[in-house]
């Protein structure tokens, strides 16, 4: 069975009819009664899923009833942190994700797995009638991409990507004041972030006894396992994140948060008309790791934006597409993930640590005008989540941002790869006279499931 046979099957179960979850108004029962909370189930519960599974457990009107993994060692720590928070021991564990899709008491899940099983896991998802929180970054191609905003719109589900940025004060701020021409008309936009790594071992190995291995390849290649594959083990690290055959690597796992904000502050015609891109990247011939770890990609849209995209150095050598002397010379002070826009009249800097302008006094304007764009508040991102599951209103970053901000990601790669200037069509979702590129978006043949 290959991918696009096994998404398309799916696809074709979303047609049928939705079973949408009912959620009790608040003002009947109180929002925090035990039939008005959001009963959740977590999915794939390494250090990032129990991570945001732990934003969850803090809400009240929230209920995590269901944990599934397929290595026993996150599922224990998980089951911990549930018990701890709900003093009980009610919570539920299952091994394979489709026993816990087939639950009829769970109304959402989180999806925080490795990135090649984001796709198909949350397809069937929304097939079930579950509202969705997935981790970033979505598909392993475009097509995936398409197939999951097809499914989330014909089924009606909530989807929240795991941007978190978006519910950060600064983040917000900062795109803002572009959007509202406080740095004047916009001209460029610098994009940064760290790049994969290289190296890891290649020597077959038995997977580790808490692992099942067949299952966490799933519908990936099937090849051996090695040291650090799937776990941080000793002085190994993880590979998976930097191996194409789960991943995009960092130009899409770290990638994609700088870009999402690009993309929400400047919305307008980033994706909406005819994107020129080509750039130039290192890709590694030895070692586990086989994805970008240094790159330097450029856009130009259609509105004369600019955009450049560079990778920082994380384990990589020193080389011109990593030195981002310049930037950090311009901005005074830069960390190894940002986003820049620079217009006529001044910049603005945004990142995790900070939020700069120039001129210094422009983090300080308000926006009081009748006409002044104001986008959506949010300080929580799985708060926000819950909110838009019980409004049924598009989430701080729905599925058609996700998807603009994973191609953005895929772009990157096309052009690292083909080492040539290409031209996207965004209203097609489509390389514009390249059959070679537009080859690439389509899901490359994988192996049927274990059953």
């Amino acid at each position: 069975m290959n991918r696009r046979h096994f998404l398309q099957s799916n696809l074709g179960l979303a047609l049928a009819a939705s079973a949408f979850p009912t959620i009790i108004p608040a003002s009947v029962l109180g929002e925090n009664a035990p039939s008005q909370r959001i009963q959740l189930g977590c999915i794939g519960l390494g250090p990032q899923g129990r991570g945001d599974m732990s934003n969850f457990l803090a809400q009240p009107d929230c209920h995590v009833m269901a944990l599934c993994d397929v290595a026993k060692r996150n599922l224990d720590e998980a089951v911990k942190m549930v018990n701890t928070a709900y003093k009980d021991t009610a919570v539920a564990t299952h091994h394979e994700v489709r026993d816990l899709l087939a639950r009829k008491d769970l109304d959402a899940v989180l999806i925080a797995t490795p990135d090649h099983w984001h796709v198909p896991i949350a397809i069937a998802a929304a097939e079930a009638g579950k509202d969705l929180y997935l981790e970033k970054p979505m598909g392993l191609d475009i097509y995936e991409d398409q197939l999951l905003r097809r499914v989330c719109r014909q089924k009606q589900r909530i989807f929240q990507f795991g941007t978190q940025q978006r519910s950060s004060e600064q983040f917000r701020l900062a795109c803002e004041l572009v959007r509202n021409g406080r740095i004047g008309r916009l001209k460029q936009i610098n994009v940064w972030s760290a790049a994969s790594r290289p190296g890891g071992s290649t020597d077959p190995i038995d997977p580790p006894a808490d692992l099942d291995y067949e299952l966490w390849l799933g519908p990936a290649y099937k090849k051996p396992y090695t040291l650090g594959k799937a776990f941080d083990e000793g002085a190994a690290w993880k590979t998976w994140w930097f191996n194409a055959d789960y991943a995009l690597g960092f130009v899409a796992g770290w990638g994609v948060h700088p870009l999402d904000i690009a993309y929400w502050g400047h919305p307008a015609m980033m994706l909406r008309s005819p994107v020129q891109v080509e750039g130039a990247g290192v890709i590694p011939t030895q070692g586990a790791c086989n994805t970008a770890i240094a790159w330097d990609v450029k856009f130009v849209f259609a509105d004369g934006v600019r955009m450049d995209f560079r990778g920082t150095r994380n384990g990589a050598d020193p080389m011109p597409m990593n030195d981002l002397s310049e930037w950090a010379k311009k901005y005074t002070k830069i960390v190894d993930h940002g986003t820049a826009f620079e217009g006529a009249e001044g910049w603005v800097l945004v990142d995790r640590t900070q939020i700069r302008t120039s001129p210094e006094n422009l983090i300080e304007e308000k926006f009081t005008r009748k006409e002044d764009v104001r986008l959506v508040r949010s300080t929580n991102h799985a708060r926000n989540f819950l909110d838009s599951v019980k409004s049924r209103q598009p989430a701080i970053c729905p599925i058609e941002d996700a998807v603009q901000a994973d191609i953005l990601c895929h772009l990157s790669n096309f052009a690292i790869k083909l080492k040539r200037p290409l031209k996207w069509d965004p209203v097609k979702e489509r390389f514009i006279d390249d059959d070679e590129a537009n080859r690439l978006m389509i899901v490359r043949p994988l192996r049927k499931r274990p059953t």
